[in-house]
């Protein structure tokens, strides 16, 4: 069993920067692939980044702002947010994969944390 326990949300003016972080327990971490996922009011929670041995991905709505990075000693995957805007306001979550795929669907994530509230002003 794997537990996710997501810090670092808060609220931020557009334009602003925040660090998500995700810390795991378990033994098995470094294989995992790890992703961040988002939820806004009303709407599917959707696809943000991956990273796994092949790499990492992200969502078209992020890319070249938000970078997912894992550090396997502390058994902790991060998410950095720049030139945040206010539709980047969700709740988000990190996911394990069990299998390594790095995948964008929520059905292959195995595990997920309680969540951490994001809130970018304008």
């Amino acid at each position: 069993q794997v537990q996710l326990v997501e810090s670092g949300g808060g609220l931020v003016q557009a334009g602003g920067s925040l660090r998500l972080s995700c810390e795991a327990s378990g033994r098995s971490f470094s294989s995992y692939a790890m992703g961040w996922f988002r939820q806004a009011p009303g709407k599917e929670r959707e696809f943000v980044a991956a990273i796994s041995w092949s790499g990492t991905v992200y969502a078209d709505s992020v890319k070249g702002r938000f970078t997912i990075s894992r550090d396997n000693v502390k058994k902790t995957v991060y998410l950095q947010m720049n030139n945040l805007k206010p539709e980047d306001t969700a709740i988000y979550y990190c996911a394990a994969d069990r299998r390594g795929s790095g995948s964008r669907d929520i059905p292959d994530y195995d595990y997920w944390g309680q969540g951490t509230q994001v809130t970018v002003s304008s």
